[in-house]
């Protein structure tokens, strides 16, 4: 019977091509979002999970009290070694600082050359123990003694080609930043996609000890970098309350009085790193949630689909079944038949949903690039994910088979032969009203999704941000070049650039008015001997750095261009407010002591936005100090800028022979802020127009029901003298009821869910009425064009033909 079951549904399958290959389609298209979502949330689910010690491996992090809290991954670097020192209760303790923007030499074999480098956050400081704590995989090397000497170096099999080519890297020299020579002790196999350990190049910790400036950080308990992180392995046996004293014994010992009520400590597991966005996480959770949610949603919506195109179908197969009734099938017989065709249909879908996928995968990668992510349909073939795998399909079949098999199984068999079934016995409306009223929902919660996220990034784009963005070029410095510091050299690159074709202006400081650097730092202002409250950002800039950006002086003057002493600063509107000062004349000439060193307040801006616009304006200080500019801003023509590039690039390399050029524009960095919304809105745009596909085919189906049903209908109402146009409004009423009862349950929760999304952003737009009336206009466009030829065959339809179907 199997057997006979599976060729007759094949057999209709072929038969009824269209209803067919609709139901495929639906499906199909369905199960392949639910397949890419389902792979890019196992993904990001599976960060770090694959380390042996993953459940007790802990990151320690900071939090800094002032007037608000600050969160920071990273913590003081003395304090990794007191852990290790003063609590053996600790399996294992190491440090690690990740590093920016450094220069990496190499000299190529036999001397014939020297090749460089630049790395922007591919190299760290760590420790041999955070070998003992993460599970690497060694291809040349020991573990606990690759790193144990200073200037040592462990890289990656990636890097290790990079550099060396085919030759064994051991023992080979590498030039870091032109200051030290790294010695290669070991190499390791590239690490996965999955992790956040995302290192290339391993230097020795204890390096640092012998680095230019460097030293004094390994003692001090103040400065917090967030890039100087401290993991810890704590015993499967110490349960974490017995480390409840650990941290308030450590502020006692090391931290004034005062400073023990700013800085505190705390551990955060290792699977929380990952979307931890306070600590620096990559990914929410609340996304994930939500794509899960979609992909949920889609796969329902195509089941809804298939119901209502069954149903609809039903009516074509009614004889069939009165027929095979008399003929003394049962109706458990029936029902494995139609379930039959539903497993065969869901089945073909599925295969062409992993086809889909197999195409859509690439470009999911692309969107999920700053996470590395090689996502593929091989990571379906483990145990966990085949189960889920098969699960669904078999929740889907009974999901979309169950009800119109059961259905269909129950006709009255004389009825049936009789061409008298009413709609109530193939399920009537109301069940596909209610399906369809689903579909509209998700469909105009999708569409609402879109339009806000559209609307508040082009807002973000419009924004005024304080500052001048548009045609400003930065080039890095190099970083620790001794000739660097001389005010002499700066000048005279800065005069060299100023005459440049194409440049407008050229400033020195350390980073533009917007960075993902948020460091913040302590001060004191006046005669105030202690710290104030909050803290400020610094930025380094000289006296063109404000008329390059265009920053408004609102009370004093800008840096003067023969103050040699750089005792000056000039402070945002911000700082003023924060102070309590009610003008902002009100603090020139006042001291403001920051880095242990005393300085006068000479200028006040206007504020500006130093990070993306989800951050409020944050108070800043700008200091005119040579010695850690680290970039030159340039304003540019944007007449001839292949040229204009040549010429800065040029003279860079004439400066600068040993490092690598490189320049950014100002407007990358802030695109860059926004990444991950592009990323959602893109994702979303995506999802919409699939569920739309899928309510255009559920709409399909309801409306090829109702001209079966309607037909005699239809012939009675045109032989009593109805136009053409008043049949189409039986058909457009009985939508229009559909989509409104769908915006009624889709404009609140969507008002609610994007109301809470805006929320992260500090600069925001507001709700407006026309979002939603678009939302819906756009809904009874879709669903006008959809219905529309299958309403116009039926109102066209000779009325004496449809009354002889009846």
């Amino acid at each position: 019977m199997i057997y006979n079951y599976i060729k007759i549904a094949w057999r209709n399958l072929v038969r009824y091509r269209t209803y067919s290959l609709l139901n495929i389609l639906g499906l199909a298209v369905g199960l392949t979002c639910g397949i890419l979502i389902y792979l890019t949330t196992e993904f990001h689910l599976s960060f770090d999970t694959h380390h042996a010690k993953a459940d007790r491996i802990y990151r320690v992090v900071t939090q800094i009290r002032n007037e608000e809290v600050r969160f920071s991954r990273g913590t003081p670097k003395p304090l990794g070694n007191v852990l290790r020192r003063d609590y053996p209760m600790l399996e294992q303790v190491a440090r690690l600082e990740r590093l920016h923007n450094r220069t990496v030499g190499v000299t190529i074999a036999r001397g014939n050359g020297y090749t460089k480098f630049d790395e922007t956050k591919t190299i760290c400081f760590a420790e041999p123990q955070l070998f003992s704590i993460f599970d690497y995989d060694w291809l040349i090397g020991e573990p606990k003694s690759t790193l144990s000497a200073p200037n040592s170096v462990v890289l990656t099999e990636k890097y290790a080609h990079k550099y060396f080519g085919n030759a064994n890297p051991i023992g080979r020299i590498l030039r870091f930043d032109n200051q030290l020579n790294l010695t290669v002790t070991g190499v390791l196999k590239d690490h996965p996609a999955n992790t956040n350990l995302n290192y290339e190049a391993y230097i020795s910790y204890s390096t640092i000890a012998g680095m230019t400036g460097a030293r004094e950080s390994l003692q001090d308990w103040t400065n917090v970098n967030s890039e100087a992180m401290c993991y810890v392995v704590v015993p499967p046996d110490v349960p974490l309350g017995r480390l409840a004293g650990v941290f308030p014994a450590i502020q006692k010992t090391h931290y004034s009085s005062d400073n023990q009520k700013v800085y505190s400590f705390a551990l955060q597991p290792l699977r929380d790193i990952h979307f931890n966005t306070q600590y620096g996480g990559r990914m929410n959770k609340t996304i994930l949630f939500a794509m899960s949610l979609v992909g949920l949603f889609l796969v329902i919506s195509a089941c809804i689909n298939f119901v209502n195109m069954a149903t609809a179908h039903a009516l074509k197969r009614s004889k069939e079944v009165g027929v095979r009734k008399v003929m003394g099938s049962t109706r458990w017989q029936l029902f494995s038949q139609f379930m039959a065709e539903t497993a065969i249909i869901v089945l073909i879908a599925v295969v062409v949903a992993l086809m889909l996928a197999n195409v859509g995968l690439p470009a999911m990668n692309g969107a999920m690039s700053v996470f590395n992510a090689n996502m593929s349909l091989m990571d379906l073939m483990h145990p966990e994910p085949l189960l889920i795998l098969s699960a669904s399909v078999l929740l889907v079949t009974v999901l979309a088979g169950f009800y119109p098999s059961l259905m269909m199984a129950g006709f009255n068999p004389i009825a049936a032969l009789r061409g008298r079934l009413t709609t109530q016995a193939i399920g009537g409306f109301s069940l596909r009203r209610g399906l369809i009223v689903v579909q509209f929902f998700i469909t105009q919660l999708f569409t609402i999704g879109v339009v806000v996220v559209m609307a508040q990034l082009h807002h973000v784009r419009q924004a005024d941000l304080g500052f001048k963005k548009d045609g400003i070029m930065l080039v890095d410095l190099p970083k620790g070049e001794a000739t660097l510091i001389d005010p002499l050299k700066q000048e005279t690159l800065q005069q060299r650039l100023a005459q440049v074709r194409g440049v407008r202006e050229v400033a020195l400081g350390n980073q533009p008015p917007a960075s993902g650097n948020i460091n913040q730092f302590p001060f004191s202002y006046d005669t105030r001997t202690k710290p104030e409250g909050f803290e400020v950002q610094a930025k380094i800039g000289d006296q063109h750095y404000l008329p390059l950006f265009g920053m408004k002086l609102l009370a004093g003057r800008n840096f003067r261009s023969d103050d040699t002493t750089n005792q000056e600063v000039i402070v945002s509107e911000a700082v003023v407010n924060r102070l309590g000062v009610r003008s902002p004349g009100g603090v020139l000439g006042k001291r403001l002591r920051i880095w242990n060193t005393d300085k006068t307040i000479v200028g006040v801006i206007n504020d500006f936005y130093t990070n993306s616009l989800r951050s409020a304006v944050k108070p800043v200080v700008i200091v005119n100090d040579p010695v850690q500019n680290r970039v030159v801003a340039l304003n540019v023509s944007a007449a001839d800028l292949p040229q204009t590039l040549k010429t800065v690039e040029a003279i860079y390399t004439e400066f600068f022979p040993e490092q690598v050029y490189k320049h950014q524009f100002v407007d990358e960095i802030l695109d860059e802020f926004y990444r991950g919304d592009r990323i959602m809105l893109a994702l979303t745009q995506v999802f919409s127009l699939i569920a739309i596909l899928i309510g255009c085919l559920g709409m399909y189906g309801l409306v090829s029901f109702m001209v079966e049903t309607k037909s005699k209908e239809i012939g009675v109402r045109k032989v009593l003298g109805a136009s053409a146009f008043q049949v189409l409004w039986l058909f457009g009423r009985e939508f229009g009821r559909l989509i409104g009862l769908g915006f009624l349950v889709a404009a609140p929760l969507g008002w609610w869910l994007m109301n809470a999304w805006l929320q992260d952003y500090s600069y925001r737009i507001r709700l407006e009425g026309w979002m939603f009336l678009l939302t819906i206009g756009l809904a009874v466009l879709i669903t006008l064009m959809t219905v529309s030829v299958q309403s116009l065959k039926a109102a066209l339809t000779n009325p004496v033909k449809s009354l002889r179907t009846e």
